[in-house]
C-alpha cells in the first residue's frame, strides 16, 4: 500500500510540474514555484520513505504512516490551490478520496478520521483563506461534507478489513503450521502412506512408504506409478486401481513378499479422498510380517488347545460305553444270571458296541474334514442329492415334510463337492430330528447380495443356503455352543453333526448363521462366496 502511494505521489507531483512547465507562459509564478516545490518534496519524502522501510528494513510505524499520509494531504491541497480556476472547485479535489481510503486501510479507526477531517479542513482552509473568490455554495461545501461522510465510511469499512485480514493471516500462518507440523507426523509415523491422483500419478507418499516399498519419489512424483507399485509389491498398483475405478474403498488386504530376507507381509488400506473431477486415492501400508507371526503362534497355541479340549470330550463320550460293557461282561462271567438277564447283558453289550463303534466313525470322518477335489460345484445339484440320501435315512422314515426351492439359473461356487453335500446332508439330517413326523423343513438356494450379511461377514457375491424347520427352536443360551464338537440337545445325538457342517463351512471361507426362534423354529443360513481362494 505504501509503494503504491509512493508511486501515487511522484505520479502527481511530475505531472502538476510538468503541466507547469508547458504553460509557463500562462502561469504565474507562484504556481510555477508550488509545482516545482511539491515535485521536490515529494522526492525527498518518497526517498526518505523508502529508505526507512525498504533499505533501512524498518517496519512503518503508526506515525511514520501518519506522516506519509499527511504529506499526501498538503500536497493535493497544493495541486487544488493552484488549478482552481474562477469561482468553481478544482477538479483535483476529488484526489482527497484516496487519501482517506489509504488511511482508512492503513489506520486504526480513529487514525481514517483524523484523516478525513484533516482533509477536509484543509479543503476548506483553501477555499476560505487562499480562494476567497470560490464559493462554497458553487459545490466546495458539498464535497467538504462528502470528504466528512467518506472519512467515517471508509474508516468503518477500512477497520472492518484491517481486521478481517489480521484474521485471515493469523488462520494462514496457523494453516501453514498445521501444514508443517503434520508433514513432520507423517514423515516420522513408521506407517507407509502414499497418494496417487485419479490419474494413477504419485502425488506424495511419507518415509516409512519409501522405506517399505524402495520407491524414489524424485523420480515418480506426478508420473503414472501404479505398474511399478506392482513391480514392487505385487498386488499393490491393482488395488490402487480398483479403488480408482470403483470409488469404494478397501478395509483390508494383504500382500506376501519374498526377497533374500525372506517373507514379509504387508497390510493395506485404502481411503478416497473426493477431489472436484479428480479423486485421490490414499493407501494405508504396514509391515505386519511379526503380527502375522504373533498370530500364527496364537492360531498354533488355539489349534493345540482344540485337540486338547477334543481328546478330553471324545474320552468323555467312550467311557459311558465302555462302562457299560466292562460292567455287562463282568456280569455275564457269572454263573448267577437267568437265560433272560443273559440275553439282556449282550443285547447291551451290542447296541454299546455299536454306538462307540458309530462314535468313533463319525469323530473319523469329522477329524479327517479336508478339501480334496476343487472344481465348480452347482449347489442345486448338491442340495437333491442331499434330499435323495435324507429320504433313506431311518430318522426320516415317516418324518416331516421337505420342501425344497431353487431357482432356475445355475448356482455356482467353487469347491469340494463331497464336503458341501456332506455339510448340507447334516443340516437337513439336524432339520428332520428337531422337527418330528409331523413337522416341515423347508431348504433353499440362491443367490445373495451384501445387504443380506452382517456388517462383520464380507463375501463377494456370495451364495445362500437356507435350512427352516418347524422345531421348537434354539435356546439362546445354547446357540454358542451350537457347533462345538460333542454338544448336543438330542438324548441320541453325539455332537458332531454341527460342528461337521461349521468346519466345512470355514474351509470354503464362509459363514454360517442361526436364528434360534425358541418355540417358532430354527433356521440356519450358509453364505459361500463364489470364488474362494483355494490356497486357504
Amino acid at each position: 500500500m505504501l509503494r503504491w502511494l509512493y508511486i501515487g505521489r511522484l505520479t502527481l507531483a511530475a505531472g502538476i510540474f510538468a503541466g507547469a512547465l508547458g504553460a509557463w507562459t500562462r502561469a504565474s509564478a507562484g504556481t510555477t514555484l508550488i509545482a516545482t516545490l511539491g515535485l521536490l518534496a515529494s522526492l525527498i519524502v518518497t526517498v526518505a520513505g523508502l529508505w526507512w522501510t525498504e533499505w533501512a528494513g524498518r517496519a512503518p510505524s503508526r506515525a511514520f504512516i501518519n506522516l506519509q499520509l499527511f504529506f499526501d494531504l498538503l500536497l493535493i491541497t497544493a495541486v487544488v490551490h493552484i488549478t482552481t480556476v474562477g469561482r468553481a472547485p478544482s477538479d483535483f479535489a476529488a484526489l482527497y478520496v484516496v487519501v482517506i481510503a489509504a488511511a482508512a486501510l492503513l489506520l486504526p479507526l480513529p487514525g481514517g478520521l483524523v484523516m478525513g477531517v484533516s482533509a477536509s479542513v484543509l479543503y476548506l482552509a483553501d477555499i476560505v483563506w487562499l480562494q476567497p473568490a470560490v464559493s462554497l455554495t458553487g459545490g466546495g461545501l458539498q464535497q467538504i461534507l462528502l470528504f466528512a461522510v467518506l472519512a467515517v465510511v471508509t474508516a468503518t469499512l477500512g477497520d472492518r478489513v484491517r481486521r478481517t485480514g489480521t484474521k485471515l493471516g493469523e488462520m494462514e500462518s496457523q494453516l501453514r503450521q498445521l501444514r508443517t507440523d503434520t508433514n513432520e507426523i507423517m514423515e516420522l509415523i513408521d506407517t507407509g502412506l502414499l497418494t496417487v491422483d485419479s490419474q494413477g500419478r504419485l502425488v506424495h507418499s511419507n518415509r516409512a512408504a519409501r522405506t517399505l516399498l524402495g520407491l524414489d519419489v524424485a523420480s515418480w512424483r506426478n508420473k503414472p506409478v501404479l505398474e511399478e507399485l506392482d513391480r514392487r509389491a505385487p498386488g499393490l498398483g491393482s488395488v490402487v486401481a480398483r479403488t480408482i475405478h470403483t470409488q469404494n474403498p478397501v478395509r483390508r488386504h494383504e500382500i506376501r513378499l519374498s526377497d533374500d530376507a525372506g517373507e514379509r507381509y504387508l497390510g493395506l488400506r485404502t481411503t478416497v479422498l473426493p477431489r472436484e473431477n479428480d479423486p485421490w486415492v490414499t493407501v494405508v501400508v504396514q509391515d505386519v510380517t511379526e503380527f502375522k507371526q504373533v498370530e500364527d503362534l496364537v492360531r498354533r497355541a488355539e489349534r493345540l488347545q482344540a485337540v486338547a479340549e477334543l481328546g478330553a470330550s471324545l474320552a468323555h463320550e467312550i467311557k459311558n460305553p465302555l462302562a457299560s460293557i466292562r460292567s455287562s461282561a463282568e456280569q455275564l462271567a457269572g454263573n448267577r444270571l437267568g437265560t433272560d438277564d443273559r440275553d439282556l447283558l449282550r443285547r447291551l453289550v451290542l447296541t454299546e458296541s455299536d454306538r462307540l463303534s458309530r462314535l468313533l466313525t463319525d469323530f473319523m470322518e469329522f477329524s479327517r474334514l479336508e478339501l480334496r477335489r476343487w472344481r465348480v460345484v452347482d449347489l442345486r445339484d448338491v442340495v437333491r442329492q442331499a434330499i435323495g440320501l435324507l429320504c433313506q435315512h431311518p430318522d426320516a422314515d415317516g418324518g416331516p415334510r421337505v420342501e425344497y426351492e431353487c431357482p432356475i439359473e445355475p448356482v455356482v461356487v467353487e469347491g469340494d463337492e463331497d464336503l458341501l453335500h456332506r455339510a448340507v446332508f447334516n443340516l437337513l439330517l439336524n432339520a428332520v430330528q428337531h422337527c418330528g413326523t409331523a413337522g416341515r423343513v423347508h431348504i433353499a438356494v440362491g443367490r445373495a447380495t451384501n445387504f443380506d450379511l452382517p456388517a462383520s461377514v464380507r463375501l463377494e457375491g456370495p451364495a445362500r443356503i437356507s435350512v427352516l424347520d418347524s422345531g421348537p427352536g434354539i435356546r439362546e443360551e445354547d446357540i454358542p455352543h451350537l457347533f462345538d464338537p460333542f454338544f448336543t440337545t438330542r438324548e441320541r445325538g453325539n455332537g458332531l453333526g454341527l460342528a461337521m457342517v461349521h468346519r466345512a463351512v470355514e474351509a470354503h471361507g464362509g459363514a454360517i448363521l442361526v436364528d434360534g426362534n425358541p418355540g417358532q423354529g430354527a433356521r440356519f443360513t450358509v453364505y459361500l462366496p463364489t470364488q474362494t481362494d483355494r490356497r486357504r
